[in-house]
């Protein structure tokens, strides 16, 4: 059931990681030449690492509050990752011709988040150990 802790901890999480995604994508865009959108490659794979990290995390603490982990993974990494803007970025590659980088990008997108995501949950599993 939704109550409004868990409005408050989306929405509150969501400011910090929309701040997290415009700072962090303007850095990498700012200081890497690329003809990638590297900004949000570098935020889906960050977010991507960091969700499996939690996910272990929590799966080891489940004493946690909820509203913790919605704060978290719903507000924060839903906020600082962006699927949205993968998809139009590698559009527009596409409809630029360049379909090369439009493809890396997509491959980089698709099966880095993926593998950072389980390094991520491994990482912390075996760690914990």
């Amino acid at each position: 059931m939704m109550n409004m802790l868990t409005i408050i901890a989306v929405a509150s999480g969501g400011a910090i990681g929309a701040t997290l995604r415009l700072l962090i994508n303007s850095t990498v865009n700012k200081h890497f030449a690329h003809t990638l959108p590297l900004g949000t490659l570098a935020v889906n794979l960050l977010g991507s690492l960091a969700i499996g990290m939690l996910f272990a995390y929590f799966h080891l603490n489940d004493h946690l509050s909820p509203h913790v982990k919605t704060f978290m993974i719903t507000g924060i990494l839903g906020a600082l990752t962006t699927y949205s803007t993968f998809a139009i970025e590698s559009f527009f590659l596409l409809e630029s011709g360049e379909y090369i980088h439009a493809f890396i990008n997509m491959a980089l997108n698709v099966f880095g988040t993926i593998l950072l995501a389980g390094i991520g949950y491994l990482l912390i599993l075996n760690f914990t150990k």
